[in-house]
Order: structure tokens, then C-alpha cells, then sequence
């Protein structure tokens, strides 16, 4: 799943090296998605690494190779310099649909796809979605689809919708939360001052913080002093769930 963001720098990317077989610089891919700083851009390069649509080339400048698109980015790719043969292959990316819809379900936060807690068959535990990783650090990209679940006790879960995910990062250790911990999190859209969340910032990054309200602004506070809080406006940020449990394993 990709964020608008992220797959509208895919389609610029793509669209200019179809007409001139060279990649964007930095500042134009900036300009184009209307963002303050490259950074956003470094974050969003990275996160379609991550995802298999885009790959650096090193010891080249502006060397970025499109190897696939997604259903969304339509038309032929031109390689990128360093790619082999007249084209890279475009793969149709065809993401997994969870159906629901009901009257009286309560509205989903952006971000977060359709899920289900549901006992097992012997009702002694629940099964999580486990729905991709999450960032205890600098912001990485939103909420993935569905890749797993995780059986767990109803004594460690609160009532409604619970998923999971996978800790990426150390900006949270100070809470006891860790690189590589699974956290469970109970889908909501409010939260209290000093409750751990994961917030979406910008409808593309998604974070692990402590939630601390500053008047009429949002600190997103971290748990480890390497790291700054970065205060946001409430428009920049929306609330996808509260932090009710944790799984390590040794």
C-alpha cells in the first residue's frame, strides 16, 4: 500500500525520465509534491526502497531506477542509468481487500485498513493482525496491509479492534519498548496526554510516541533523550491507536 504522497513522487519520477531518460533532482522532486524541506524526500525514496518500486544506484548522481509501479502509475517505465535492456518490467501491485462496510461500524482512521480481533476456536486466546512495522525513531512510511497475525491472551487486550506491529527504531527505550518488539494497539481516534499512540503525521508518516497536548498544538514526545519532540500542529496529526500491549521474544 502506498500513501499519496509516495505514489504521486513514483508517477513524477516516472513521467520524467520517460522524457528526458534522466531522474529528477532532489529540489524539483520537492517543488513538484510542494514539500518545505528534502528530507520528506529522502524519507519517501526510502520507503519506495523499502517497498521494491524505486532503487539507488550508488556512486552516481540523481541515479534512481523505477522497477515497478503500481496499478495506480499507468504507462511504459524507462530504466534508470545503470539498467539493463530498453525497460524495466512493470509489476501490477494488486493489494488484498478486506470487505466490511457495516452501518454501525465505527469510522476507520485514515491509514489503517479493515481488520478483525476474533477469538480462536477454544476461545482462550485472540488472534492480532499484524499489519507491517512502525517507527520508534524518525518517522517511516504508514501502515502496511496485513502480513501475519499473533495469537494473543484476552487479559493483555482492552475492548474493541486490536493490531499489531513491529517496532523499528530506539527513540522509545525509556518506555521499555524496544528494536524488534511487537506492540498491540487498540484502534482509536482520541487519546489522553501520556498515552503511547501511533499517529499518522501528514496522512504518510507514521510514528510510535507519547502523546503530550501544548495548548492548541500536538508533542509527539519521544522516550530516549537522542531524540527531539517535535510539536505539530492537530491538523498534521491524527490519532490510529493507543499502545495496550507488547510482545518480546528472547
Amino acid at each position: 500500500m502506498l500513501t499519496r504522497k509516495q505514489l504521486d513522487l513514483l508517477r513524477f519520477i516516472q513521467q520524467r525520465m520517460r522524457e528526458t531518460g534522466v531522474p529528477p533532482s532532489f529540489d524539483e522532486m520537492k517543488d513538484a509534491l510542494d514539500l518545505k524541506s528534502k528530507s520528506g524526500i529522502h524519507r519517501l525514496i526510502t520507503a519506495l526502497e523499502e517497498r521494491g518500486f524505486l532503487r539507488r544506484l550508488p556512486n552516481r548522481a540523481r541515479a534512481i531506477e523505477v522497477i515497478r509501479l503500481p496499478d495506480a502509475v499507468t504507462g511504459p517505465v524507462t530504466a534508470g542509468p545503470g539498467a539493463t535492456g530498453s525497460g524495466a518490467e512493470v509489476v501490477r501491485f494488486n493489494p488484498s481487500v478486506v470487505e466490511g462496510g457495516r452501518a454501525h461500524e465505527p469510522k476507520r482512521p485514515a491509514g489503517i485498513p479493515a481488520m478483525t480481533t476474533a477469538p480462536d476456536e477454544n476461545g482462550q486466546s485472540v488472534s492480532v493482525p499484524v499489519m507491517g512495522r512502525i517507527a520508534a525513531g524518525t518517522p517511516i512510511s504508514a501502515i502496511q496491509s496485513q502480513s501475519r497475525s499473533v495469537a494473543m491472551s484476552p487479559d493483555f487486550l482492552a475492548s474493541g479492534e486490536h493490531y499489531a506491529l513491529e517496532v523499528r527504531g530506539d527513540s522509545m527505550i525509556e518506555a521499555g519498548i524496544l528494536d524488534g518488539d511487537l506492540v498491540v494497539i487498540r484502534r482509536q481516534e482520541t487519546a489522553n496526554t501520556g498515552d503511547i499512540v501511533v499517529a499518522l503525521i501528514d496522512d504518510e508518516e507514521a510514528t510510535l510516541k507519547r502523546l503530550r497536548r501544548r495548548g492548541s498544538s500536538i508533542a509527539l514526545e519521544a522516550a530516549n533523550p537522542a531524540y527531539e519532540t517535535r510539536v505539530l500542529g492537530p491538523d498534521r496529526v491524527r490519532i490510529q491507536g493507543r499502545l495496550v500491549s507488547l510482545v518480546r521474544k528472547y
